[in-house]
């Protein structure tokens, strides 16, 4: 089909690319993506999914833009806190590039919605930061026979893949659980609100992540299956390490299933521990300090957040839980509180399974519930 006059235009420096060409533009305008996540992996990669000409875009989100974002997610400005994060990516980019069509789904990939979601498109980017919904997207994708092209950020440093790949003998490629089999348990390894990230890391990871998509797209160069690209831009080193399939991956079974594979699944658990978890509402924390109720609060954030601002909780940070089970009390009732509550949540599974904790309560949505709703004088933070 003929690129308009205006297409032509846009695309005309990549389109002389003789690996790409027309006819590779015409599949990236027929290409349909699906990134999951739009934080700081997200970002860069729907702009140039979008700038590219990727004909159709979803993006999947349940957050807002919060102060603490823009330092690495580039979609959003200062005037955007506390909107939608996919409402602005979606404005944003239609005003990139108008050729594109932009679907946004404002809520969180979930068991319940994610094989309809994902089943929509051809490719998915995941640029999530939680091994719950990291699982879920590499497990429906291999069952709906979709390519899940993965990055991943710590700190420094960072990882690159391209799982359940199509590959020319008609086979597909590992995916994540040939790699890593089980989720680490809750609070093992810290998110980058607990351990930070340097915000051109996610820019590096994600770029890459777009060129794997268009690579893919276009069937064009040597497509990281079978490998993971590993980086560190702090040491200045950077390696590529083989991924074998492993003949022990659950879903290499004929009869594999989303809700079977979900008793074993990271996105499982946390989905059962959170239905079953006691908990506790901002205005209800008020009425109990109010009244001079006798109970322990315990917020799990880092320092530097607890130095931001804080609701007079004791600090005990997320990754030191283990160390200071001693410090929580099993006799009273004890608030475990973070930022938004995922934390919290985290610490609480672990209290409960690993040392049969009964008396805890989450505080719903966190510090920052407490400071919409109780205290608009706090930080939100």
């Amino acid at each position: 089909m003929e690129q308009s006059k205006e297409a032509k235009r846009r695309y005309s420096r990549q389109v002389i690319l003789p690996e790409l060409g027309a006819q590779g533009q015409e599949k990236l305008k027929h290409a349909k993506v699906l990134v999951v996540g739009a934080g700081g992996l997200g970002c860069p990669a729907l702009q140039y999914l979008v700038a590219a000409g990727v004909g159709t875009l979803g993006i999947v989100d349940d957050d807002v833009v919060d102060i603490s974002n823009l330092q690495r997610q580039i979609l959003y400005r200062s005037s955007d806190v506390g909107r939608k994060k996919v409402a602005v990516a979606a404005e944003q980019l239609r005003a990139l590039n108008p050729l594109v069509t932009i679907h946004s789904y404002p809520s969180r990939l979930s068991l319940e919605n994610a094989e309809e979601i994902i089943s929509q498109y051809d490719i998915v980017a995941d640029g999530t930061d939680n091994f719950a919904t990291r699982y879920l997207v590499n497990d429906v994708c291999v069952l709906l026979g979709k390519t899940n092209v993965f990055a991943s950020i710590f700190k420094f440093q960072g990882q690159l893949s391209v799982f359940n790949h199509l590959e020319k003998d008609g086979s597909r490629g590992p995916n994540y659980r040939d790699l890593f089999p089980n989720p680490p348990a809750p609070g093992e390894v810290p998110s980058c609100a607990e351990a930070g990230v340097i915000g051109a890391l996610p820019g590096i990871m994600g770029s890459l992540q777009a060129m794997e998509v268009i690579k893919v797209i276009c069937g064009m160069g040597e497509i990281y299956s079978s490998k993971l690209y590993c980086t560190d831009i702090l040491g200045a080193q950077q390696y590529t390490l083989n991924i074998e399939k492993d003949p022990k991956n659950p879903l290499n079974k004929s009869s594999a299933a989303l809700q079977d594979l979900a008793v074993s699944g990271a996105y499982c658990e946390i989905k059962n521990t959170q239905e079953n978890m006691k908990s506790i509402t901002v205005s209800e924390l008020a009425q109990w300090k109010e009244a001079k109720k006798d109970f322990q609060l315990i917020d799990v954030r880092e320092e530097f957040e607890f130095e931001i601002t804080e609701i007079g909780g004791e600090l005990i940070p997320l990754a030191t839980v283990p160390q200071h089970v001693d410090k929580i009390s099993k006799e009273k009732e004890v608030v475990v509180h973070c930022r938004s509550g995922k934390r919290s949540a985290d610490a609480i599974a672990y209290l409960e399974s690993e040392h049969g904790f009964t008396n805890l309560y989450n505080l719903e949505g966190g510090i920052l519930a407490y400071a919409d709703e109780i205290d608009d004088s706090l930080e939100r933070y």
